[in-house]
Order: structure tokens, then sequence, then C-alpha cells
């Protein structure tokens, strides 16, 4: 729902779209990772879009930082992250992104395109107005993706119960899970949560600096 926040055209937004790499195999998974998206702040929220994709238009960088480790946690979904104005329509409650127009929609499209070239280790990738800082962005969250893509089931389970900057949860953890404090340490020490959560905010500067406004993103 865009619940009134904005129409026409607005500067420094960013469109995911997200394309299922495996639905021949497994079935169509669109719709459950439009649910595990449900959560992300998004000025308009991921929908179904081509086939087995789904699209977003959003306005924070740390949104889209989190959907696409989201995507790159399943192992399924080439993401592809665009960047630029996108015309939404005036006075709509439910937009649908197949009638609309721009930039951002373009990039996203061109992204995803990339992101599905054969061989691709880390399936992501981001095109922006300024293409050096939009290939940095990239490189980030490739890496980034690559630490979360790789984390086992075990490591997981520890990792879904901590809460960034919260310290003195390893504790709290271990007993709800019925493990020793020395295992839930290891797990984070083994997944490079700390150093995921480092990343993530270098990762998002750069998506905003990719624009070239210089600006702050809408509703900042």
């Amino acid at each position: 729902m865009l619940g009134g926040a904005a129409s026409g055209i607005l500067r420094s937004m960013f469109v995911v779209t997200i394309n299922q790499r495996d639905s021949r195999e497994v079935g169509d998974l669109v719709d459950d990772l439009i649910e595990d998206l449900a959560d992300v702040e998004a000025l308009v929220p991921f929908q179904r879009g081509r086939g087995d994709e789904t699209q977003g238009v959003l306005t924070s960088a740390d949104a889209v930082v989190e959907a696409a480790l989201l995507a790159m946690r399943l192992r399924r979904w080439h993401v592809g992250i665009g960047i630029g104005p996108v015309e939404l329509p005036e006075g709509e409650e439910r937009i649908d992104l197949a009638t609309c127009e721009g930039p951002g929609l373009v990039a996203s499209r061109q992204a995803v395109n990339r992101a599905q070239k054969p061989g691709e280790r880390v399936p992501l990738a981001v095109t922006g107005p300024v293409t050096a800082l939009a290939d940095e962005a990239e490189a980030v969250l490739r890496l980034t993706g690559m630490i979360v893509a790789t984390r086992t089931e075990a490591e997981w389970r520890v990792l879904d119960l901590l809460v960034p900057g919260v310290r003195g949860q390893q504790k709290f953890v271990a007993e709800a899970l019925h493990i020793s404090t020395q295992a839930v340490s290891k797990a984070i020490q083994r997944s490079h949560w700390t150093e995921e959560q480092a990343i993530r905010p270098a990762a998002a500067r750069l998506l905003s600096l990719a624009d070239g406004s210089g600006g702050p993103r809408l509703g900042e």
C-alpha cells in the first residue's frame, strides 16, 4: 500500500527486481518471497512482476540492503537494484508497477539481467547514474551476499535470535536454543555476523551516493 506517501516523479529511488533462479525445479516461490519481504520498508511494497519475479520501490538504502541480503540468504534468486526516478500514478492506493515508467525501472531491469549471467557466484547487480559508485556498491553487496549465502542452518538458528547493537545476548541465545554460550560464540565467529553488520552501512552509503544527486533520501 502506498498510503498516500507520495506521487508523481520522485528522485533518488531504488527499484529492486528479484527473479527466481530455479522455478522449473522447485516451483514458483515468488509469493513466499513477497511474504518474507513484507516487513522491508518500501514506498511501493514488493509485488509480483513478470513471471517468476517480484519488484518493489524503496527510498531507504538500508532497506535495499536488507531486501538484497534476504534474497541472497535464500540462494534461489537473482537480484537487480536500479537507482533513479520512477513516475508513479497519482491518487492510487494500490500501484501496479507494470504501468509505471522511469529510469529507475529501466536500471533495475538492466541490473537483474546482468545478475542472471551464467556462472555468477553471487547473482546480484546494481545499476545507477554514477557507474563507478554503483559498481562499488555492487562489489560490497556481492561480498556480503557471499558471506550470507554460505551460512549453515545451525548458524542461522543462532543469528536469527540476535539483535544488532545489543550487548550481552549470547547467554540468552544459548538458553533459548539449549546450547552452550561457547557454541553461540563460535557460530557468530564462523558466520562473520559481526563483519556483516559492519559492512551493511557501507553498502547503503554507496547506494545512496550512486544516484549522483548528493542529497538526502526521500523520507530521511
